[in-house]
């Protein structure tokens, strides 16, 4: 079944919020309604509507102007087997010591693990983040290599957001006796996260949990951490700098990144002001890694 998609862009967060709600009341309904702005601080949104049948084109065009916003551009995607599609093209990744690859590439396997200490971290593309092929999740890996290879050895680990948890996993396999906590908001990519631990034989290792930032007992249990995970975002990054602090030890590490080169910034300054010095920085491509300590 095809999906029809109805974006517009339109000045001022408000309005375009607004939106968003009338977009909600169509009939046909929308199957999801999302709001984004297309670049920090420039005052200009996207919205964007999605539909299993073809939109009421009358009513989109009235939305556009009542809300001033551009006209509505309407397409048609076709019905794409996605995750069956990243498995085919995703090749392995690289970070260091670090290999991460699919089921499809388990032949590759026998030949990293003859060349010594590699460690291969198997997952699945599926509906969570972190296959290690998008910059902010290689980024972290490669952070967290070169950390580990400086002597770091933290014995109480947190990844929050985790996605698919191989950033949990890579610490898992250098820290046999760590205590390692994995978290995502969405509970779909906390069934992954369990699953892609179990089929690396973590089982027991990695405890998984849903919570938003550190809004766990468990978490707040286990605290504070020596070293953290957070690849997100660069609006909810500052807004955890907080709470990261909370729950970050003294000396302890943090890794970030789901941040551009061009907001490294000004999460950096959030970060400092909350009371961590920075400690290196790595940017691949269009995007940036940090390693903050805590003072």
């Amino acid at each position: 079944m095809p999906t029809f998609t109805a974006l517009t862009t339109l000045t001022g967060e408000d309005a375009a919020n607004a939106l968003a709600e009338a977009l909600e009341k169509m009939t046909p309904e929308p199957t999801g309604v999302g709001v984004f702005e297309i670049e920090d601080d420039s005052g200009l949104w996207e919205v964007g509507a999605y539909f299993l049948e073809p939109p009421d084109l009358v009513m989109l065009e009235v939305f556009a102007l009542a809300f001033s916003a551009k006209p509505f551009a309407i397409s048609e995607l076709p019905e794409v087997d996605w995750v069956a599609k990243v498995r085919r093209e995703l090749s392995p990744v690289e970070a260091g010591r670090f290999y991460v690859y699919g089921s499809h590439d388990a032949d590759k396997v026998p030949h990293i693990l003859a060349q010594g200490d590699r460690i291969p971290l198997q997952i699945e593309a599926t509906v969570a983040f972190g296959t290690g092929h998008h910059g902010t999740t290689l980024g972290c890996l490669r952070a967290w290599d070169r950390l580990y290879s400086e002597g770091v050895r933290p014995t109480n680990v947190a990844d929050i957001g985790c996605g698919t948890a191989v950033l949990a996993m890579a610490a898992a396999a250098l820290l046999p006796e760590a205590r390692i906590l994995a978290s995502d908001i969405d509970q779909v990519a906390v069934d992954v996260a369990e699953a892609n631990v179990a089929i690396n034989g973590l089982d027991g290792r990695i405890q998984c949990l849903e919570a938003a930032g550190f809004a766990h007992p468990a978490l707040k249990a286990a605290a504070p951490f020596d070293l953290v995970f957070a690849n997100i975002l660069k609006g909810p990054l500052i807004e955890l700098a907080p709470a990261m602090a909370e729950n970050t030890a003294p000396g302890g590490l943090v890794i970030l990144s789901g941040l551009l080169v061009v907001q490294a910034e000004a999460v950096t300054a959030a970060y400092v002001a909350a009371g961590f010095t920075p400690a290196s920085r790595e940017d691949l491509g269009e995007w940036s890694a940090l390693v903050l300590r805590r003072n």
